[in-house]
């Protein structure tokens, strides 16, 4: 029901993906009105809700109010009731950030060891892969012991989703030496380094904004303030370079002869960039699997985001962090940087 254009764009993306995933299995939540449509559809079950959060609601009002929206009635899918499975392995959602990081985290719990959720993402790099790179906006203010966190979180999502066991993690900064950055960086890059001769992750050291599409690391790691901004620009640059290719048309017969020259190769760089690729952000550190897809999202890129969903679950992502998390030695922040 979230995003900007709720079920016209949600369900022909939930119908391509079945068709696609014979293996898979849907459970659409939402008002039984937009759900009548997809009864006759095999591998899959709904959930009435009779509420919606909307793009605006504050997280008050998701978290206390809205008690029966299809936000909250889908991330329940995911707990055990008694003796009875989870109906669900993940939880998708285009919906407000704010609202499904709230409502996730009070439902289901961050695992032990973790203090604070992180949403990560994917972006593409040059060496015909991505890089991973959390966190992007759950959390502004983070100390040292969360990037720490961040780091393990983000290790464990690669080397389930991606095979990579001992994936290289980079912290992200304004400069390589480590001397550089505020003073929460350059303990956090100690805690880093300490956790690499420990064995607990592969940390390469500092990385700058150039090092992710670069492809220097597997992984970069950053507080939520930086990584949305960074994400946002991302976004805006795939965004302006799809626009200008267009315009390329628009202009003189010398413009559209070179553009039409260089279509090919223009076609398959922006497609290689384009963010509906990559769209699915995980939030790691919860006791359930729950992924947000851009609230701007078309059909093909919510497709996209169902299927990282998909590939997280059937690589039992929660059970290998989990696992990490418990070969880790993750330091504590201050009491006074708990979260909240």
């Amino acid at each position: 029901m979230g995003g900007d254009h709720g079920p016209s764009v949600t369900l022909p993306a939930c119908r391509s993906f079945l068709q696609k995933h014979p293996q898979a299995r849907l459970v659409l939540v939402g008002s039984a009105s937009v759900l009548q449509p997809t009864r006759g559809w095999e591998r899959c079950a709904q959930v009435e809700a009779s509420e919606v959060v909307t793009m605006d609601d504050p997280v008050e009002v998701a978290l206390r109010r809205k008690k029966d929206s299809s936000m909250r009635v889908a991330i329940q899918q995911l707990m055990a009731a008694g003796d009875a499975a989870p109906v669900a392995h993940a939880c998708v959602s285009a919906g407000n950030t704010g609202a499904l990081m709230a409502v996730a985290r009070y439902l289901l719990k961050t695992l032990d060891g973790i203090d604070r959720p992180a949403i990560a993402t994917v972006m593409p790099n040059r060496n015909d892969g991505y890089t991973t790179v959390l966190d992007l906006g759950a959390n502004v203010d983070c100390a040292p012991e969360h990037l720490l966190q961040f780091a393990v979180l983000g290790s464990a999502l690669v080397a389930a989703v991606d095979g990579k066991e001992e994936p290289r993690v980079g912290l992200l900064n304004i400069g390589e030496e480590a001397i550089k950055g505020s003073d929460t960086i350059k303990r956090a890059g100690e805690l880093l380094r300490a956790a690499h001769a420990d064995g607990q992750i592969h940390f390469h050291g500092n990385v700058e904004g150039n090092d992710i599409f670069a492809g220097t690391t597997d992984i970069v790691v950053c507080d939520g303030f930086v990584g949305n901004v960074l994400l946002k620009s991302a976004e805006g640059l795939a965004t302006m370079l799809s626009d200008f290719i267009r315009q390329e048309f628009t202009r003189g017969p010398l413009s559209k002869l070179a553009a039409l020259a260089a279509w090919p190769v223009l076609q398959r760089f922006k497609q290689r960039v384009d963010p509906r690729r990559y769209n699915g952000a995980a939030l790691l550190g919860l006791r359930g699997l729950v992924f947000k897809s851009h609230g701007s999202a078309d059909a093909f890129a919510f497709e996209q985001a169902l299927g990282r969903a998909y590939d997280a679950a059937r690589n039992r992502l929660t059970d290998r962090v989990r696992d990490r998390i418990s070969l880790s030695q993750i330091a504590k922040p201050p009491d006074g940087a708990q979260a909240a």
